[in-house]
């Protein structure tokens, strides 16, 4: 599904270059569900953003189902990552004069889908996340927890391929984080291949296949084999191998920034 040989990325910071990331190699296949942790300023955001087609490498190729995305015109890449990606941010981007269910639809809208479809869409992702009955509040009604499902509605209304979470639970408690994370590792387990990236190490530990990132480079590469709560893992090194249903209500009301999807 993801293959990515040798990228590089560089970017310009106060007149000096900084590498974010260095001849990183990675292949993840459709399913598969995998986190992405090191310290910061190691690459990890900047990674999903290259998976993602936010960014272009400086060198290096990406393939995305075979197709060399670094050939690719801005507006092919807008069409191959809003037919096949979905995000979810620390921070929601939603839009406050917009309700739940608004929210969650402007993709679609965007997309020139027919109000029928759009609706029937929102309806099943609204109830999948168990915000049937928040469909119609604004953001600035809902707590921290219900706006990131909210957030988590609007990435996989489109019904894409590939769910990519940059710190998905940052700005939740504990309860509302457990909840957030029930509802993406749910969509993994119906076939959408996850990526998260996050600080979090409880978090990380719940993937199957775990990357550290350090430097811009991946600097190992865990494939975790879990049963029930004891995780055991196998880590290849890759400087040795020289290659590379939620009804409970949440307790506390966050309110979020306008933001452009």
């Amino acid at each position: 599904m993801i293959k990515l040989e040798a990228i590089n990325k560089t970017y310009q910071v106060g007149g000096s270059p900084l590498r974010a990331l260095c001849d990183v190699s990675l292949q993840i296949e459709p399913g598969e569900y995998l986190s992405v942790m090191g310290p910061s300023g190691s690459g990890k955001s900047t990674l999903l953003n290259m998976i993602g087609l936010l960014d272009r490498p400086d060198s290096g190729r990406y393939w995305f189902d075979q197709v060399a995305t670094e050939e690719l015109n801005e507006e092919r890449r807008a069409h191959l990552r809003g037919e096949n990606i979905g995000f979810i941010f620390q921070s929601f981007h939603l839009i406050n004069r917009l309700t739940a269910f608004e929210n969650v639809e402007l993709p679609m809208m965007l997309a020139g889908q027919p109000v029928k479809q759009r609706r029937s869409a929102v309806t099943d992702v609204m109830a999948m996340v168990g915000l049937s009955d928040r469909a119609s509040h604004k953001p600035n009604q809902l707590s921290g927890g219900q706006l990131q499902r909210v957030a988590i509605a609007r990435a996989i209304v489109m019904r894409p391929r590939l769910l990519l979470a940059d710190e998905p639970t940052g700005n939740l408690d504990s309860h509302s984080g457990g909840e957030v994370i029930d509802v993406i590792e749910k969509l993994n387990q119906d076939g959408i291949t996850l990526i998260t990236v996050t600080h979090d190490q409880q978090l990380g530990d719940r993937a199957r296949r775990h990357i550290r990132m350090v430097d811009g480079m991946i600097d190992s590469d865990h494939n975790a084999h879990i049963k029930g709560s004891n995780i055991k893992s196998s880590q290849t090194k890759i400087s040795d191998i020289k290659s590379v249903d939620i009804d409970s209500a949440d307790t506390e009301d966050k309110k979020s920034d306008d933001a452009t999807i």
